[in-house]
């Protein structure tokens, strides 16, 4: 979609991402168990859009318009309607239009793109929002749940884990088509919780992970699938966390920044947007992630640039071959060499192309919803230079976000500026 209207992200607050292995989540093992609780749903919502109207200085009273990712609030926390939940986070946006938009784990995403497609349109002063709370179920009952994002008639019997079945599935394929193996794909893990280290909002900020262990299956990240055909290619260091949390953020026309007192140094501008959709009922080419392929070519070419301009990135890495398929559909890397980027130490912090400097999904946690609006502001504080630990030496001034819903089914991709 093309229009004469600029769009700007101005800010928002990301709450911590946790879960099991986190200090601060309760569980049955925590010595806190019993005395207090997890944040719940309503919790995280209200937190994060009060959090993103505080940090942006924007009365809640200004916003015309919301949206909120989230993809199984029914199922984890047996709520749904939450657009409503929006309005219940601030008394000034009771009336305000306000949907829920989901598209697995690009929900997120499209809450983002729904915003832009309304400044675009007319608007001038939005509010989006992604959340989502998954440590309430069982790791096996949740997977169950989650299995929703695939074909489920057709998939959901591969493994108790249908999504780790299915990036296994791919594992094995580009293992066997390119010659590479468990050793080089750790880089990615290894990268992740690196970088998590360094994030105080990340699910895994206390964890290590050294490449012996990334490397090599063992008791200390096991494989776990009980299919046989994709069980070796699968470990506990390649997946992303079970993480509950959210994010929310201001994105705003050229007239809403001036309205609201704000100027482009305040800013980053999204200077294009795609979103692409694929088959569900149809699975291509393992070693290949067309839809995101697609939509990194719409959106470089409605840029007007390349995969060479891009200084940060953020993707999706629901699993290490995921961040490692990203980097080639992404063009960052010819078909194969993805995990050479990483072995070579070119997308860390201190690289010629930092991704995911915040730990990724692996590292920093995936809280379904709240991963695609994460991703935006992550761009937007290292741009800023608000990244702390994990600033990048030079401040980018191009920078690309990827979400991806499912094995590959819906895409949002954007490229920014820094003002």
């Amino acid at each position: 979609m093309s229009s004469n209207r600029r769009v700007f992200v101005i800010g928002g607050h990301t709450t911590p991402f946790i879960g099991k292995k986190h200090p601060d989540f309760v569980w049955k093992g925590h010595p806190d168990f019993g005395k207090r609780e997890n944040p719940t749903l309503e919790d995280y919502i209200t937190t994060a859009v009060n959090g993103a109207l505080d940090a942006t200085g924007v009365e809640a009273a200004a916003v015309e318009k919301a949206w909120i990712g989230n993809f199984v609030g029914e199922l984890f926390s047996n709520q749904g309607h939450l657009g409503a939940a929006v309005v219940g986070a601030h008394p000034d946006l009771l009336y305000k239009p306000v949907m829920r938009v989901e598209g697995a784990c690009a929900s997120g995403g499209l809450a983002f793109a729904s915003a832009v497609d309304a400044i675009r349109a007319g608007n001038d002063v939005t509010l989006v929002v992604g959340a989502e709370v998954q440590t309430t179920a069982s790791a096996r009952q949740g997977g169950d749940f989650l299995a929703r994002a695939s074909h489920y008639a057709r998939q959901r019997s591969l493994d108790d884990f249908t999504f780790p079945a299915l990036f296994g599935w791919r594992t094995k394929h580009y293992f066997a088509k390119f010659g590479i193996t468990e050793e080089d794909i750790a880089y990615f893990a290894v990268k992740a919780y690196k970088n998590a280290n360094r994030n105080p909002l990340a699910h895994m900020k206390n964890v290590k992970m050294d490449f012996e262990t990334a490397a090599h299956a063992g008791d200390r990240n096991p494989t776990f699938l009980s299919n046989e055909e994709f069980h070796p290619f699968i470990k506990m260091s390649d997946c992303s966390q079970v993480s509950d949390g959210a994010s929310a953020m201001i994105v705003v026309s050229e007239a809403g920044l001036k309205a609201l007192g704000k100027t482009e140094a305040d800013a980053i501008e999204v200077v294009a947007l795609a979103h692409t959709t694929g088959n569900l009922y149809e699975d291509g080419d393992p070693t290949v992630l067309d839809t995101t392929k697609v939509a990194a070519e719409r959106v470089y070419a409605e840029a007007g640039i390349t995969a060479k301009d891009v200084q940060v990135a953020e993707v999706h890495d629901c699993f290490t071959i995921t961040e490692c398929l990203m980097y080639e559909a992404l063009g960052f890397a010819d078909a194969g060499h993805g995990a050479a980027l990483a072995k070579e130490g070119r997308t860390d912090i201190d690289g010629d192309i930092p991704v995911n400097t915040g730990g990724g999904l692996v590292g920093f946690g995936h809280p379904v919803g709240a991963t695609g609006v994460k991703q935006v502001l992550e761009v937007y504080r290292q741009m800023k230079g608000l990244c702390g630990d994990y600033q990048m030496p030079k401040q980018p001034s191009v920078g690309l976000t990827a979400n991806m819903g499912g094995n590959d089914k819906t895409v949002v991709a954007a490229v920014y500026r820094n003002l």
